[in-house]
């Protein structure tokens, strides 16, 4: 059980401590709602920018990371579709310092010419290095577009092109950060062993006097079922082929995301999973083959992602696939089989509930789904599914006009 205590700001920013006795370190976690899904299709990777350019020098602060080191802090930052989170672990005595740093570039960026140039080469160096010449870099961008038509996860965070970054002027930035990264648009987490009335009285003091914004209403366009099977062959210069499939399922906040999500335990989670047991032990068709859930805000997608053995052909790996799906939309997951998954889960949940950053982490983004104290609830909704909800869910998900197959094939050699 995490506890917390919640209160929101006058300027809306809502704010989570937790107390935590068992570590001299705090952790400081603020996670900003927005993610690439709130770019301009025409100017993707701003998000991402961010990222980098927080780094760079605030209002008053020109320097971010000197702050942290000499106070005897780490800090660091990551970016998705849906979210933008930073966080600070410091000493306790030194909390104030990171709340400090944290709400003066809340407040406002320093905007110079040079730090938005170095940071904008950093995220193109990025792109070229992760997506363009880096072996199968490209198939998640390939696989996106493939699967959603209208909606913004189509692009990935790094954007669709280096030339939106490239071409990004100053206002368009600035006018980026003033609609998001808002006080009335964030969660802040401090954790740590703090004092409830001490740390609430700081957070005022450093974040209190930061202006509300107009943040936009966020409206997406709804991607549309699809109806019929996409499939898209490639060929690169890559040591061997691979198979990337996905299918659309739920959103996050949806009762049904954890049975989903358990499915993918069961596809792959583990040496006796489906796929490592079937596809990789006994055929020998794969050599490594994954299953997982995105997990994302809207309506999101179940990855399929293998890497076929020397020899064996895309047609013999996609049939082998769909058998093993089949089977699943056939055949009850037995109880005993279910139960095993069920306590995996359970201990890697509480691990990951283990460190003080993790629980602010798991807090701003519960808190960001409609509850904080979701992260002393999702346990249970796991351990309350049935076989039948799997195999519902099997027969739901694993179809073929809800398929979107990524082939990548490597470039025979002459």
């Amino acid at each position: 059980m995490i506890t917390y205590h919640k209160t929101t700001l006058e300027n809306g920013l809502k704010v989570l401590i937790h107390q935590d006795s068992t570590s001299p370190i705090a952790a400081v976690n603020v996670l900003y709602d927005v993610g690439a899904r709130d770019e301009n299709e025409e100017r993707t990777g701003f998000a991402h920018l961010f990222e980098h350019l927080m780094f760079g020098g605030s209002s008053n602060i020109p320097d971010f990371d000197t702050h942290v080191e000499t106070a005897g802090g780490s800090n660091n930052a990551f970016t998705s579709n849906d979210i933008t989170n930073y966080y600070i672990t410091l000493p306790k005595e030194n909390l104030e310092t990171a709340l400090w740093l944290e709400s003066d570039r809340m407040l406002s960026l320093a905007f110079t010419p040079k730090s938005l140039e170095v940071q904008r080469q950093v995220v193109i160096e990025e792109f070229k290095q992760n997506y363009l010449n880096q072996p199968y870099g490209d198939a998640y961008l390939l696989l996106r577009d493939l699967a959603f038509k209208v909606h913004p996860y189509k692009w990935a965070t790094i954007g669709k092109e280096i030339e939106h970054i490239e071409k990004a002027t100053m206002e368009e930035v600035k006018s980026f950060f003033f609609r998001h990264y808002a006080p009335n648009n964030a969660i802040l987490c401090v954790s740590g062993d703090i004092k409830i009335e001490d740390t609430l009285a700081m957070v005022e003091k450093w974040f209190g006097s930061i202006p509300k914004r107009s943040v936009p209403n966020r409206a997406l366009p709804q991607e549309p079922t699809q109806t019929e099977e996409r499939s898209l062959h490639v060929e690169r210069d890559v040591p061997v082929d691979m198979i990337y499939k996905v299918f659309h399922i739920c959103d996050r906040r949806d009762e049904t995301f954890f049975t989903v999500d358990i499915l993918s335990d069961i596809l792959s989670r583990g040496r006796s999973s489906r796929f490592h047991e079937i596809l990789m032990r006994q055929k020998q068709i794969f050599t490594e083959i994954d299953a997982y859930v995105g997990g994302d805000l809207d309506p999101g997608l179940f990855y399929v992602i293998g890497k076929l053995s020397h020899g064996k052909t895309m047609e013999e790996g996609d049939a082998a696939i769909w058998e093993v799906l089949d089977e699943l939309k056939k055949e009850h997951v037995q109880e005993r089989e279910l139960k095993k998954l069920k306590n995996k889960f359970e201990a890697s949940h509480l691990y990951q509930q283990a460190g003080i950053l993790d629980k602010a982490m798991e807090l701003c983004y519960a808190e960001l789904l409609g509850n904080a104290n979701l992260v002393n609830e999702d346990l249970a909704k796991y351990q309350q599914i049935t076989a039948l909800e799997v195999h519902q869910m099997a027969n739901t998900i694993f179809t073929k006009e809800n398929s979107s197959t990524l082939f990548y094939h490597a470039k025979q050699q002459d």
